[in-house]
């Protein structure tokens, strides 16, 4: 995991592990072929009798001439058990193999996602299997302090225990340090490895102040602590085809390879032990007839000849004549014999056993069986890389932000910033208070609103387009900072404004919600929100402005987008002036529009006037609710909304506040 090289073969020596021995079990009982090897000095297996299915097992990595083979490493138990399934259910399916196979299971543990994408990679032998490493988060004690002005602060730590197969630990530790480096991941203090003989482990620790969560997402996301391992099970079938191959296929495939080895062995045994009998028989007659096999070995003149007359006269192969002339004196014992005829009668019987096995293809699967049966028993082991059953899902931006409540300021000259919400504390009435945000010269904030990070945030401007961000993704400042130039943030020109704000929820049922539109020249107009789900990083239209007089929806040249509301459409609408006029009329009297529709008159407006205030109310809060104004020089005033009646859209509407040179026009009006 270190990415050591290999020594030079000079240097290198290994000792199989045990369970090598299974692979080279009754290798010598000719089970399979062999074949010069690259040199032609001796000969080599062109495969091994294999007692378990070591292509899952142990896996296989190769790149050949237009083709590739990645198979990853399984856990011997569950390969051992579908095996034994498929030798008692052959019409099995894959999902029937899968209750046993879990997925790969790598030396180096970690985790794998998505049992479904899982079942369908290993259908089909290829596909990608999403894996992560095995991290904790570990509360860090707080250090003792040295004295009693110091103390060391506690905080959190992110320790790896497990990392995703095939990843080199020197060089994840290495890009940890680069991202850190160059600040694409920010908060970690320090990285260190302390992996010992007993295991890995990774520490990282974090700065007493960042959000442990986010920083092992970032990691996921930048590093191979996440990774995907692509799984192509290609297989020389035959030693010769390659194919793409299934679990099914694969575990077919080696039952198939197993049935030959033990038949191939079961022959070997049986012309051993015939050959065995055979030589038996010759000793048992001899020993029979041992005064007369002793005279004629002495009466011959030398050793071929006594070889010549024991097959003569005794009616013996050559073979069991020699074996009777190796035979030793100590033979002649009664015992000795005793031992060649029950030797001989045992041997019989294998003979008898092994003839049976050969004729019924049923015992030679029960072999197999009980020999795979055996290697589990001895070298099975629990699975060490976890399976979630649900997929891992693609990383997005807010899944490594925390989620909190924020306070967004824009100021009148377009600087933009986000800060907590924290940042502001309750004051009793009096208070000097504080400087939410630092502005320049004859400079002046223009929106200070609430939100959650993850929310979405739509910028309207004055020419009636909009440009859509996250929350999160403005800019974080102090509370003394006065921002960013919001047209450095937006592709927005320098000759549009922000009108209008609007934030809201991913959440949120976009269609059951509208976005309310007001124009400076009483135009209005609605929209459903699912109409904005797809914007353009440079805005698209939210409304078509008129730009000559006389049109039919009554706007007049030089119209702009004067405010912005979300609505559910059953609210009512509450429009007024700057010379302090004011309507309020049914949402409902405004049919949806498409998002590049020029909308309908909402308000007639005189000469010289224009809309000033805009908003919107349910129809329930009418009665607790009151109408705000705010003029030029400084007067305000609220009054009930149940003063002002429910009018038709398109009037005129009644008067709300008296304009006077005094309290200048009207700037603002809100519901509260």
């Amino acid at each position: 995991v270190d990415g050591d090289s290999a020594a030079a073969m000079r240097y290198t020596e290994t000792r199989l592990a045990k369970i090598s021995d299974e692979m080279l079990s009754d290798i010598e009982k000719e089970t399979v072929d062999w074949a010069p090897n690259y040199d032609a000095t001796r000969l080599e297996p062109r495969v091994l009798p294999a007692k378990l299915p070591n292509l899952l097992i142990n896996g296989s990595l190769g790149i050949a001439v237009g083709m590739a083979t990645n198979i990853p490493p399984h856990n011997l138990g569950e390969v051992v058990d579908a095996t034994l399934h498929l030798t008692e259910h052959p019409d099995a399916n894959h999902d029937d193999l899968m209750q046993f196979v879990q997925g790969p299971d790598f030396p180096t543990g970690g985790i794998i996602f998505d049992a479904k994408a899982i079942k369908d990679t290993y259908a089909s032998g290829r596909g990608s299997v999403a894996c992560r490493a095995k991290a904790d988060i570990e509360e860090r004690r707080r250090q003792p302090a040295r004295h009693a002005t110091q103390g060391v602060a506690g905080g959190f730590d992110i320790v790896i225990t497990e990392i995703p197969y095939q990843v080199n630990k020197a060089e994840l530790i290495k890009r940890i340090a680069e991202l850190v480096q160059d600040k694409k991941i920010e908060g970690i203090r320090d990285v260190r490895d302390e992996s010992d003989r007993e295991g890995l482990r990774v520490v990282i620790e974090l700065k007493s102040d960042v959000p442990p969560q986010k920083v092992l997402n970032q990691l996921y996301q930048h590093t191979d602590l996440q990774k995907d391992f692509h799984l192509n099970m290609i297989a020389l079938v035959n030693g010769i085809e390659p194919r793409l191959l299934s679990l099914k296929d694969v575990l077919q495939a080696y039952l198939d390879y197993r049935k030959i080895v033990i038949r191939r062995r079961t022959e070997f045994d049986l012309k051993k032990a015939e050959e065995r009998a055979h030589i038996l028989e010759g000793l048992a007659k001899a020993l029979a007839s041992i005064d007369k096999v002793i005279a004629t070995i002495k009466k011959s003149k030398n050793k071929d000849d006594a070889h010549k007359n024991l097959v003569g006269q005794f009616k013996l192969t050559a073979v069991q004549a020699t074996a009777i002339l190796e035979m030793r004196l100590q033979m002649l014992a009664a015992l000795e014999r005793q031992k060649i005829e029950d030797e001989l009668q045992e041997k019989l019987a294998l003979i008898k056993d092994l003839q049976l096995l050969l004729k019924s293809p049923a015992r030679i699967v029960k072999v197999v069986k009980d020999e795979l049966a055996e290697v589990k028993s001895k070298y099975g082991d629990a699975r060490r890389t976890q399976v979630i059953s649900t997929g891992i899902g693609e990383f997005k931006e807010e899944d490594l932000v925390p989620q909190e409540e924020v306070v967004i300021t824009l100021s009148a000259s377009g600087y933009v910033k986000r800060l907590p919400s924290t940042t502001f504390r309750s004051q009793k009435r009096g208070g000097k208070g504080l400087i939410g945000s630092e502005v320049a010269e004859e400079d002046f904030l223009n929106y200070f609103l609430s939100a959650d990070t993850h929310d979405n945030i739509l910028f309207f401007t004055d020419k009636g387009r909009v440009f859509q961000t996250k929350v999160y993704e403005i800019p974080a400042a102090g509370r003394t900072s006065k921002g960013r130039a919001i047209h450095n943030f937006l592709e927005l020109p320098t000759t549009e404004n922000i009108s209008a704000i609007v934030t809201y929820p991913e959440t949120k049922k976009k269609q059951d919600s509208v976005l309310v539109m007001a124009t400076k020249n009483g135009v209005i107009k609605k929209t459903p929100l699912e109409d904005f789900r797809n914007i353009r990083r440079n805005g698209i239209i939210a409304i078509k402005l008129s730009s000559r007089g006389g049109s039919a929806s009554g706007g007049k040249k030089g119209d702009e987008l004067k405010g912005v509301r979300l609505s559910d459409g059953k609210g009512q609408v509450v429009l007024t002036t700057a010379q302090g006029q004011s309507i309020r009329f049914k949402e409902s009297q405004l049919r949806p529009m498409g998002r590049t529709a020029a909308g309908v008159r909402g308000m007639k407006i005189k000469k010289g006037d224009e809309v000033a205030g805009f908003d919107i109310i349910s129809s329930e809060e009418v009665k607790s609710n009151r109408l705000l104004v705010v003029m030029m020089n400084g007067f305000a005033k609220q009054t009930q909304l149940t003063e002002y009646k429910l009018q038709n859209r398109g009037g005129s509407g009644i008067r709300t506040a008296n304009i006077t040179p005094k309290t200048g026009r009207l700037i603002s009006a809100r519901v509260v």
